[in-house]
């Protein structure tokens, strides 16, 4: 769970109204200067508070907000934890989520449908007293896969306490699997095709056609929060990073190495606030690895059931970075400029290690040396096998004799192959 406060994320005035597009995150061709839907309404309620510790309900109407309030719903808490009220409903959420009828209270939030996801965070902003960011996949009602990106915002009635949260929601509907693959035959028989007059440009379920790493979740016009901005700020930038590797990594290595820089943000700022680094591992059900601490901060931003070889792998990356000294917002351009990208860093990273690792010593020498420093055997106490006989190791001491050093336990098969050999 991402917590954001106190730093104000500057956004430039954009004209893009997301109801208008059905709640479907901006195009590429918006341009770097479309800021995401949570950042302007997180902007819209640090706006309210002045010199108050929350913002007073008074001053939110949904119903006013052009930009996001079709994405919005508003919960009352007088009546409640429990079973709050709904006392907005944004119509772009209530399309998504096919409702009909009313809904007064949150027990009336049909399941598996997108509000549902939104709703199930509410209990975290009372602990937290400050806004949550959230996001994540799932399969809604219509059997349709979703991702979405939210965050719930405190409001209260008498600037104490939090009665009233706030939640805005932008989502984004996953072609299935069947009309992606049929999808990719057709792009691949165009591409192939010599009579094609010109370049096919594949068409993509999300909307506009892509050549480019931008997606739906396009971060390219965010600024970094400021170095002393809260840890979570850093870790929801992060997340947001490997969100959009996950929805573009079929098309371009920019996003990823764009999300593995963001993660590696993330751990030289956790190093600043240790505190809330382990707060964030403890409440995430991570456990930092003394032989392997980078690992934990891949699997914070990029989810602990994400592949294990990538996060090794991107592990690696970090811990690559870590030690040429890279500063913060530098390892994205290192890696897109490393011959060979990630793979070839990787590769090189292993095998700087393996060449660091001290030579392994000789078996057959250390035996040898054990055999020339061991002390002479009682041969009273050699055991022999019911013929008599032992397979011994004997040692030529300076005096010219033999001293037996060492014998092979009876009953061996090697034992058996010795004195087949001896006696050939």
């Amino acid at each position: 769970m991402d917590t954001l406060r106190g730093q104000e994320i500057s956004s430039d005035q954009d004209d893009f109204d997301y109801a208008d597009n059905g709640a479907i995150e901006p195009p590429s061709e918006v341009g770097s200067d479309e800021r995401r839907m949570q950042v302007r309404a997180y902007n819209y309620w640090a706006s309210l508070l002045g010199d108050r510790a929350l913002p007073s309900i008074e001053d939110l109407s949904p119903d006013q907000l052009e930009d996001f309030g079709p994405n919005s719903v508003l919960l009352d808490f007088s009546t409640g934890l429990d079973n709050p009220a709904v006392v907005y409903l944004g119509t772009a959420l209530r399309r998504e989520c096919e409702v009909t009828g009313s809904i007064q209270f949150i027990n009336d939030v049909p399941s598996r449908s997108l509000l549902s996801r939104l709703t199930d965070h509410y209990l975290q902003i009372i602990a937290n007293a400050a806004p949550i960011g959230f996001e994540a996949g799932f399969v809604n009602q219509r059997g349709a896969e979703i991702l979405y990106r939210g965050i719930l915002m405190p409001f209260s009635s008498d600037g104490e306490t939090i009665d009233f949260v706030f939640g805005v929601i932008s989502w984004k509907e996953l072609a299935s699997q069947a009309f992606a693959d049929e999808l990719g035959r057709e792009v691949d028989a165009a591409l192939r095709s010599s009579a094609a007059p010109h370049a096919v440009a594949p068409i993509w379920a999300d909307g506009p056609a892509a050549g480019e790493d931008e997606d739906t979740l396009d971060l390219s016009g965010m600024e970094s929060p400021a170095e002393d901005a809260p840890l979570a700020d850093w870790l929801a930038l992060a997340r947001d990073g490997a969100e959009q590797a996950r929805t573009s990594e079929a098309r371009t290595h920019g996003a990823l190495y764009r999300a593995i820089g963001l993660a590696y943000d993330f751990a030289l700022m956790s190093e600043a606030s240790p505190a809330d680094y382990a707060e964030m591992l403890a409440d995430a059900g991570i456990k930092a690895q003394a032989r392997s601490p980078l690992t934990a901060v891949v699997k914070l931003v990029f989810g602990s059931t994400y592949d294990k070889t990538r996060i090794t792998e991107y592990a690696t990356a970090l811990e690559h970075a870590k030690s040429a000294g890279l500063g913060l917002g530098a390892l994205g351009d290192y890696l897109g400029a490393y011959p060979g990208g990630l793979k070839a860093l990787i590769r090189d990273e292993r095998a700087q290690r393996r060449a660091a690792l001290p030579a392994a010593k000789d078996p057959r020498q250390t035996a040898r040396a054990a055999m020339k420093a061991a002390a002479p055997l009682d041969p009273i106490a050699v055991r022999t096998d019911e013929d008599g006989l032992a397979v011994v190791v004997a040692r030529r001491e300076a005096d010219g004799s033999l001293a037996i050093v060492g014998a092979l336990p009876d009953g061996l098969d090697l034992g058996q192959r010795v004195i087949v050999a001896a006696a050939a």
